[in-house]
C-alpha cells in the first residue's frame, strides 16, 4: 500500500549527438519499472538533462546503467561546453517522492557511487545531502576546476574523489569523474501577479526568498549596500526558508511574476509559499491571481495544501484524494494559465502509482456485480467481504464528514475531520484488498500450473504452492484486521455522529461484521491446504479472536442504534 518512489536526474555531457544521447536512455528504459519522464538536451551547453522516477530499486539500477553507458560513449577529452563539468555523467542527485526520506536516499547514493568507482572505475565525488564532509554538500567544491583541474585534485588527499580516487590517468582522461549527491525534491512554481511591473515582482521575490535583499545605508532604497567586516554585502533575510525567487515579466501572458524554486518543500511547503507571496504582495498593493507549476509536483505538495486550505475554511479533510486535490488547484488557481491535469502534473499519477484503481475496484458497481456472477472463480468471497469492509469504511467516514458540518457543530469539525481521515484510510486499504484477494487466488493457480515431472520440479512446485497458499490465508486475514477497526469509528458515530444518520453507522457496523466473518471464511478455507500446521493453527486462532471482537462491536453499535431510532 506505501507506495516507494524516487526521482533521479542525471546530466549527462553530451547535447549535440542524439545517437549517443539515445544509447543512454535506452539503457534507462530497460530497467523495468522505471519511468523515463524528460530528456532536455541543451547544444550549447553540451549537456543533457534526464530525468527518471519508480521503486529505488529500480531508479538506483537504472542510473549505475546510464553512467556506465555515458562512461562508454562519451569522451570528455574532447567536450567543450557552456555548462560547469567534470564527468561523463557529470551530477547523479536521488530525490525523495514519496515513501522514502532524504536520509535513505543518501544512503543509497553513496552505495552507488561505490559502486559505480568499483565496477567502471569512474572516481565518484558524494555531495548535497550524501557529502561525507560539510564541505562538500556543496556541489561547486566537488566541481572545483571542473573537467580540467581533475588532474592536479586526484590524488591529492582532501581534493580526490570520495570513491576510486587516484593519481590522474587516461581512463580518468576519458570519463573524466562523477558526482552522485542526494537532495529534496525541487518545485518550481511561477506566482501571477496582476501588474506588468518587474520592479514589484522583484521586490516580492527579495521580501520572500531566503536569501533576502542586501541591507542599505540608512535603511534607504536607494543607499549604499551595506557591507560586513570581510568586504561582503550584508543580506536582510527573506521570510521562506529554502527558496530562491527572482521578479520578471512574461510577454505570452502580459503579466509580471515571481518565479520561485522551492527546494526544501519541508521547510517551505508549497501552500504555504503560496500564502507569503501573496501576503507580500498584498503589502506593495498587488494581488496574487494564481500559480504556475513548472515541470512535475509530488502527489503530497498537492495533497497537503488541499488540506491545508480545507483546514482554514474549518472543512474536514476525510473527503477523497480527487476531492483534495481539486480544492488545491482552485485555492491556488494553478489552472488560471492553462489546464492543471493532475494526470500529467502530478509525479505519482504520471507513471501510473497514484491513485489508479485496480482491476475490480476500477469497474463500475454492476460491472464488479456481473464479473462476481460470471463463471470464474474469481473475485469470490475473499474479494467480496474486502468490499463489504470497504462500505463500512465509506459509510463510517461519511457520518464523520455529515458531523463535520452540521450547522451549530462548527466547534467539533476537527474531531469529526479527524475521524474522516481515519475511515478514509481504512477505505482505501480495504479497496486495495478487493483486488489482492484475486491476486492471492491468482498465485496459487499459478503454482498449480508449474511442471512436477522431475522430484526437483515437485519440490519447487510444492514450495511454490505451499507459499502461495499462505499468501491465500494471509490476505483475508489482513481483511479482518483492517476491517474490525471500522467497529471504533462506526461506534463514535452512533454514539456523537450527527444524529439524522445514526441508522448509516448501524448498517456499517452489519457490513463490517459480514467483512470479518465473510473473510474468517476464506483464512479457514485455505488455511486448511497449509502442510504447516503450526503456522495454519495460528492464522485460524487469530481469525477466530478477530471475529469475536467484531461480533461483540457489532452488538454494541446496534444496541446504540436501535436505542436512537
Amino acid at each position: 500500500m506505501n507506495q516507494r518512489i524516487i526521482e533521479c536526474v542525471p546530466n549527462f555531457s553530451e547535447g549535440r549527438n542524439m545517437h549517443v544521447i539515445k544509447e543512454i536512455t535506452d539503457i534507462i528504459e530497460a530497467v523495468p519499472g522505471v519511468s523515463l519522464l524528460d530528456v532536455d538536451p541543451g547544444e550549447a551547453t553540451n549537456r543533457t538533462v534526464v530525468t527518471f522516477v519508480g521503486e529505488p530499486e529500480a531508479v538506483v539500477e537504472a542510473a549505475f546503467r546510464a553512467v556506465k553507458k555515458a562512461s562508454q560513449v562519451i569522451d570528455m577529452s574532447k567536450h567543450h561546453g557552456a555548462h560547469p563539468r567534470m564527468g561523463a555523467t557529470d551530477v547523479c542527485p536521488l530525490i525523495p517522492v514519496a515513501g522514502v526520506t532524504l536520509e535513505e536516499c543518501a544512503e543509497m547514493a553513496r552505495k552507488l557511487a561505490e559502486r559505480i568507482s568499483n565496477e567502471t572505475g569512474v572516481p565518484t565525488y558524494c555531495y548535497e545531502a550524501a557529502a561525507f564532509t560539510p564541505e562538500r554538500k556543496n556541489l561547486a567544491v566537488c566541481r572545483k576546476g571542473e573537467y580540467e583541474g581533475l588532474a592536479e585534485r586526484m590524488g591529492h588527499e582532501g581534493q580526490g574523489a570520495d570513491f576510486g580516487d587516484r593519481p590522474f590517468d587516461s581512463d580518468i582522461a576519458r570519463t573524466g569523474a562523477t558526482a552522485v549527491g542526494a537532495r529534496d525534491f525541487l518545485i518550481a512554481v511561477n506566482f501571477n501577479l496582476n501588474t506588468t511591473s518587474t520592479r514589484r515582482a522583484n521586490a516580492i521575490a527579495f521580501d520572500v526568498r531566503e536569501k533576502g535583499r542586501p541591507q542599505r545605508e540608512g535603511g534607504k532604497p536607494n543607499g549604499k549596500p551595506m557591507k560586513d567586516e570581510n568586504g561582503k554585502t550584508i543580506m536582510l533575510p527573506g521570510t521562506l526558508k529554502g527558496t530562491k525567487a527572482i521578479g520578471w515579466f512574461i510577454d505570452e501572458y502580459g503579466i509580471a511574476q515571481v518565479s520561485m524554486n522551492i527546494t526544501d518543500i519541508n521547510k517551505t511547503p508549497l501552500h504555504v509559499a503560496f500564502d507569503e507571496v501573496s501576503r507580500a504582495a498584498q503589502a506593495r498593493g498587488v494581488r496574487v491571481t494564481g500559480a504556475e507549476i513548472v515541470g512535475l509536483v509530488p502527489k503530497r505538495a498537492i495533497v497537503d495544501a488541499g488540506k491545508y486550505f480545507l483546514h482554514k475554511q474549518q472543512r474536514s479533510t476525510g473527503i477523497s484524494e480527487s476531492e483534495i486535490i481539486r480544492l488545491a488547484i482552485k485555492s491556488m488557481s494553478l489552472d488560471q494559465l492553462a489546464p492543471f491535469k493532475a494526470e500529467e502534473k502530478i509525479i505519482e499519477y504520471k507513471i501510473g502509482k497514484g491513485n489508479c484503481p485496480g482491476k475490480l475496484t476500477g469497474m463500475t458497481c454492476a460491472a464488479f456485480a456481473d464479473e462476481t456472477a460470471s463463471e470464474s472463480p474469481a473475485p469470490g468471497g475473499g474479494s467480496i467481504s474486502a468490499y463489504m469492509g470497504a462500505l463500512a469504511a465509506a459509510l463510517g467516514t461519511m457520518v464523520a464528514n455529515l458531523s463535520a458540518h452540521k450547522p451549530g457543530w462548527d466547534e467539533l469539525w476537527r474531531e469529526f475531520s479527524d475521524y474522516a481521515e481515519q475511515g478514509q484510510l481504512l477505505l482505501a486499504e480495504l479497496l486495495h484488498l478487493v483486488d489482492e484477494d484475486t491476486e492471492a487466488f491468482n498465485r496459487i493457480m499459478a503454482a498449480l500450473g508449474l511442471p512436477k515431472g522431475s522430484d526437483e520440479e515437485k519440490a519447487a512446485r510444492d514450495a511454490a504452492l505451499e507459499a502461495a497458499t499462505l499468501y491465500a490465508t494471509q490476505v483475508p486475514l489482513r481483511t479482518m484486521q483492517v476491517a474490525v477497526k471500522t467497529m471504533p469509528l462506526l461506534e463514535a458515530m452512533a454514539e456523537k455522529g450527527n444524529p439524522a444518520s445514526v441508522s448509516d453507522a448501524g448498517v456499517g457496523a452489519l457490513a463490517a461484521r459480514s467483512a470479518v466473518l465473510g473473510a474468517q471464511l476464506n483464512v479457514r478455507i485455505n488455511a486448511a491446504g497449509l502442510k504447516d500446521r503450526e503456522a495454519a493453527d495460528r492464522l485460524t486462532d487469530e481469525a477466530a479472536a478477530i471475529a469475536a471482537t467484531a461480533v461483540e462491536a457489532e452488538g454494541r453499535i446496534l444496541e446504540i442504534v436501535n436505542s436512537k431510532i
